[in-house]
């Protein structure tokens, strides 16, 4: 099994966000269950690639081309897979999971994220998608997700596309379960 991350490359203000990143990894490591990810060794990206690697778990990177001298990609990956853009990263990635995580970041963890819920209303996947709360962390989106219900936007059925866990190990446990 193999999940996607969407993560931060950058670690954030709270010292939480890279000490659950690091822990996911090592739980999902444990597990035996490997990470896919953007390849970077900065922020909650590499946290959560060293975290899985201390535990010698399975850590592919992808990493587009674009991004070079941007990003530097980890020195310690399992795999790593260069791509020319970053259509062609979200694609891969998604070719290779068989769920997703997102941990805090920004714009492009957000857009990944949106992307990916959009892809499983419409269909696209039936790929179970968690969100890892570290400290209240994606409170404010679940908020914005609650409002466009509200709001008539958003089916309320779709809220349960997202399983949303303030611990690395109970998100991977919420996960298991909407995989089987």
């Amino acid at each position: 099994m193999r999940v996607c991350i969407f993560a931060g490359s950058r670690k954030g203000t709270d010292p939480v966000y890279e000490e659950k990143a690091k822990e996911l990894g090592q739980i999902l490591a444990e597990q035996g269950i490997s990470i896919v990810y953007g390849g970077s060794n900065g922020g909650l990206m590499g946290a959560i690639a060293d975290g899985a690697l201390e535990k010698d778990g399975e850590v592919i990177g992808v990493m587009p081309r674009q991004l070079e001298g941007i990003e530097i990609s980890h020195s310690r990956l399992s795999r790593l897979i260069q791509v020319e853009t970053m259509h062609e990263r979200k694609a891969k990635m998604a070719e290779l999971a068989d769920g997703y995580i997102a941990l805090p970041g920004g714009f492009g963890t957000i857009e990944e994220l949106t992307e990916t819920i959009t892809w499983a209303q419409i269909g696209i996947h039936r790929k179970p998608i968690g969100l890892l709360n570290a400290a209240g962390y994606y409170s404010p989106f679940m908020t914005m997700v609650d409002h466009a219900i509200e709001a008539g936007f958003v089916d309320p059925v779709q809220r349960t596309l997202l399983k949303l866990e303030e611990e690395p190990r109970h998100l991977v446990e919420a996960l298991w379960k909407a995989k089987q």
